[in-house]
């Protein structure tokens, strides 16, 4: 049996079965995983029980791994995953549930603002490959939003008005949203705003989407009170329920998605029960806002 590939989202998202990514895979099986990347941004691969090291490798073929550091607040001896997985369990080195009022367990709850992986380095993430080791009994929920089609549902206004619009992304941003400031000297330096273009173009398919995160709390050259305002009503825009696929997980599901077309986020769970979550993140190939001075 062949890859079979079958779309499950309104505008995004597909199901790809016919593949065991615990087996080395063939160039042709890689070649088809990336095609179905550029088409549907979003893909679920079911009953996929891998290894740290097997979804490292995995990940690999599509690009370098991104680097933990300068991502979270983890001090270094805390880290309960080797070097190239990114932990967004809720889970400290002993397995357990981290307590309410822990750092890393407040610092995370970003995750369930709209956001792009990695929005907030100046080269921002490509794909995020995201298993299901332990997963929700309920809540938990993935929502990705399609950037895509997002901004074709834009008025032409719109579309000019933001074209050439390059915003500043910091994790100091996001998670001042929540009331959440408590960062060390060391870590405010670490998060630093980087500038991001908010039009983005796909280099195969040549779509244009926006490139929206929580990350985003500037605009270049606008009062910032203007700037949050209009980021706010494009986010708005662009998580309305006929551009947005709900992934409810099963255990040991992998969902692999492209941070350069879509946003997500994570569904409020029971944060006393084990949610074991582990990410591979392929880097992207340069900074946005060099497209943006070269467009």
């Amino acid at each position: 049996m062949g890859i079979v590939i079958e779309q499950v989202g309104p505008t995004l998202a597909a199901r790809l079965t016919g593949l065991d990514l615990t087996k080395t895979l063939a160039s042709h099986d890689i070649a088809a995983v990336d095609s179905g990347m550029d088409r549907y941004a979003v893909l679920v691969f079911p009953a996929q029980a891998l290894t740290d090291e097997q979804q490292m490798a995995f990940a690999s073929h599509f690009g370098q791994l991104e680097g933990n550091a300068g991502g979270n607040i983890t001090k270094p001896g805390e880290h309960r995953l080797p070097p190239g997985m990114n932990d967004v369990s809720n889970l400290g080195q002993d397995g357990k549930p981290l307590a309410r009022d822990d750092r890393r367990r407040m610092f995370n709850l970003g995750n369930q603002l709209w956001h792009s992986d990695s929005s907030f380095r100046s080269t921002p993430a490509k794909y995020s490959i995201l298993s299901g080791r332990i997963v929700s009994e309920t809540g938990g929920n993935t929502e990705f939003a399609d950037m895509r089609a997002a901004y074709d549902a834009l008025d032409e206004r719109t579309k000019l008005e933001v074209e050439d619009l390059v915003c500043d992304h910091s994790l100091i941003y996001s998670r001042g949203t929540l009331g959440f400031d408590d960062l060390t000297e060391e870590e405010r330096a670490a998060f630093r705003p980087v500038k991001q273009r908010l039009v983005r173009t796909h280099p195969v398919t040549g779509r244009k989407s926006l490139f929206l995160s929580s990350h985003a709390g500037a605009i270049e050259g606008w009062p910032v009170p203007e700037a949050r305002a209009f980021l706010r009503d494009l986010v708005e825009h662009a998580t309305q329920p006929q551009f947005v696929y709900v992934h409810r997980w099963r255990q040991y599901d992998l969902v692999m998605w492209d941070n350069r077309q879509t946003m997500h986020r994570v569904r409020r769970f029971d944060a006393d029960t084990v949610r074991d979550m582990r990410r591979t993140t392929v880097a992207g190939d340069g900074p946005t806002y060099q497209e943006a001075n070269a467009a």
